[in-house]
């Protein structure tokens, strides 16, 4: 059966804010909502080149997309962004919340600063985001958020005290915000696991102790087919769920 125009381009219309999009997981997102039709803001901290990259991808497939770098702990920049999106776009149906670090340090040795700054990135950044995109998806007529979360909420993982409790926050987080925005605002959680990435550090101790069903790792486009399918039409009916993608490496 060929694909019809409302198949490929569901999303067409539609204004998508990424958070953590420059690059691996985000950008993938990113790249597959515009493929789907939505405008995307694509959101970095600092990472001008990589966003600006990602962008240009976009573009260059055919899709429209921008680069706003923003720190998604910062209420005044979150705020600018959304800002900036409703003076480009003119309104905001999607959020996609990827911000995230994954730092290791055994327990004894995690310092509270990194503690509360991986749960700021994480887990705040999340609430400050979706509170700021609240209302212009009411405006819209309505809207959809996704969190990304983590295996390791489920599983828990050493070296990752801060990064388990930060992304076990998002899973309630989402349940939470479910309830809040229902009938018009759908909140899922999709959660990865163990995905081939691009990382700066040794590969996680966890990823070497799992093996997974379908024998191999997962790439960014697996996860980013999950949250285009929950910002789709035809997923109204889904909400306050955690969707994995993990290869049955875990069955929750």
């Amino acid at each position: 059966m060929t694909p019809t125009v409302s198949d490929t381009q569901e999303l067409s219309g539609r204004v998508a804010i990424v958070t953590g999009a420059a690059q691996n997981i985000g950008r993938a997102i990113a790249e597959t909502l515009a493929a789907a039709g939505a405008a995307v803001v694509v959101n970095a901290k600092r990472s001008r080149d990589a966003a600006a990259a990602t962008v240009q991808a976009i573009e260059q497939a055919g899709g429209r997309a921008h680069a706003h770098l923003a720190d998604v702990t910062d209420p005044h920049a979150v705020k600018g962004m959304v800002d900036s999106t409703l003076a480009r776009y003119g309104r905001v149906d999607i959020l996609v919340n990827n911000a995230a670090v994954r730092e290791e340090a055994p327990f004894e040795e995690l310092t509270f600063d990194a503690w509360r700054r991986i749960l700021g990135i994480i887990l705040d950044g999340a609430f400050l985001c979706a509170q700021a995109c609240v209302g212009p998806m009411r405006q819209a007529g309505g809207g959809t958020i996704v969190n990304i979360g983590g295996l390791t909420a489920h599983t828990g993982a050493r070296k990752r005290a801060h990064v388990v409790t930060a992304k076990a926050g998002i899973a309630g987080l989402t349940r939470a915000l479910a309830l809040d925005l229902a009938p018009h605002i759908t909140v899922n959680c999709v959660s990865p696991g163990l995905i081939d990435t691009k990382r700066a550090g040794p590969t996680p101790a966890h990823h070497a102790e799992h093996k997974t069903l379908l024998g191999r790792m997962g790439q960014p486009a697996d996860v980013a087919a999950a949250v285009r399918m929950l910002c789709s039409p035809r997923a109204r009916y889904i909400t306050g769920q955690t969707l994995h993608v993990n290869g049955g490496l875990f069955m929750g």
